[in-house]
């Protein structure tokens, strides 16, 4: 039985969350706390393996309980999260200090979508009661190219993530040297946190980070972070690659669709393109990823060990659509050197 603990200022939203979660033959909800004062009581006394935690709250706010929490008891967080630009900032800061996940906060109007938003809120409990909680550790200064590289024409980087992949992502980026082939990216994230998770990677890494438009040409240091409302695909014209995106339905559940990017990049890259999967619920991916080793790409798969939620690279592992498994520390330093240097002459 998994015990879940709400911890939420309003009163609709907790009766709500409890209700939802009422049925669930394996998830027990324990208790319910207006402020994290009344939390911190309340997990001494019930010690309940799930939280899930609003952001805005009276007395002391989501964020500084959340710090102290995974100081003196980590245990695995859901975010109640507003979809809000301001929501976006402090929801990745809180998937930053050790939040497993985020989920939207139910709106009063939800009626005909309730029961599937019960059912993201019950898979995502279940995914944090068996994710790893692992302390914050600083992400390991960039890897410096020898000397200027020049690489050969349209190669390219695609990664794919979910649950704990803004981190993830944050990590291999942030290690990465700026001059490298164009990176595009898909992850699970809604429409109203995509533009702030580039902004993020983008004052965080020394590569340019966006969020792709459609219609870009991929450039050398730049990094395409698709919508969280469209699939991000990669279309070759001419010599060159461009950025291009679909409002078509979602696939595995998913707009964006690490399967849609992984594709196309397949289809117009083939073994020039480097394949990604990182840490995520699910088993989108996997086949995108093994079609993208099918056409000779170097495809890799994030470990177990350093994965929050070991589902799309367990998936891939699977099918034998990996060429290698690494520890997330271990990604950067081996895209450098699968990366094809142009000859000096």
């Amino acid at each position: 039985m998994i015990k879940v603990l709400i911890v939420d200022d309003s009163p609709l939203v907790r009766q709500l969350l409890t209700h939802l979660l009422s049925d669930t033959a394996d998830i027990q909800v324990v208790g319910s706390a207006e402020d994290p004062y009344e939390a911190r009581e309340l997990i001494k006394k019930l010690h309940p393996d799930v939280l899930t935690l609003d952001i805005e709250m009276p007395k002391m706010d989501g964020i500084a309980f959340l710090r102290n929490l995974m100081k003196l008891k980590p245990m695995p967080v859901i975010m109640i999260s507003t979809l809000t630009e301001k929501g976006a900032a402090v929801t990745l800061e809180a998937l930053a200090i050790g939040a497993v996940d985020f989920i939207l906060k139910p709106k009063s109007d939800l009626t005909n979508k309730l029961m599937d938003y019960r059912e993201e809120l019950i898979d995502k409990i279940r995914f944090a009661f068996k994710s790893k909680i692992r302390p914050y550790t600083s992400i390991p200064k960039p890897i410096q190219a020898k000397d200027k590289m020049s690489y050969l024409q349209n190669q390219i980087i695609a990664i794919g993530a979910s649950t704990g992949g803004t981190e993830a992502i944050q990590r291999v980026i942030c290690q990465l040297p700026t001059d490298l082939p164009p990176i595009v990216i898909a992850q699970h994230i809604p429409a109203a946190f995509s533009a702030s998770f580039a902004k993020r990677l983008n004052n965080n890494a020394g590569m340019t980070v966006i969020e792709a438009k459609g219609g870009e040409q991929l450039k050398y240091g730049t990094a395409y972070l698709a919508p969280g409302d469209a699939h991000l695909i990669v279309e070759k014209k001419g010599m060159s690659l461009y950025t291009k995106l679909l409002d078509s339905e979602p696939v595995n559940r998913h707009k964006p669709s690490v399967d849609v990017l992984f594709d196309s990049v397949a289809h117009s890259v083939g073994k020039a393109a480097l394949g990604i999967i990182l840490t995520g619920m699910g088993k989108d991916g996997a086949k995108g990823l093994l079609n993208m080793k099918n056409q000779g790409s170097f495809t890799l798969a994030q470990d177990e060990a350093s994965s929050v939620v070991w589902g799309m690279p367990g998936a891939a592992v699977e099918i034998n659509a990996s060429s290698e498994v690494l520890h997330i520390d271990r990604i950067p330093p081996k895209i450098l050197s699968l990366l094809k240097v142009k000859k000096k002459h």
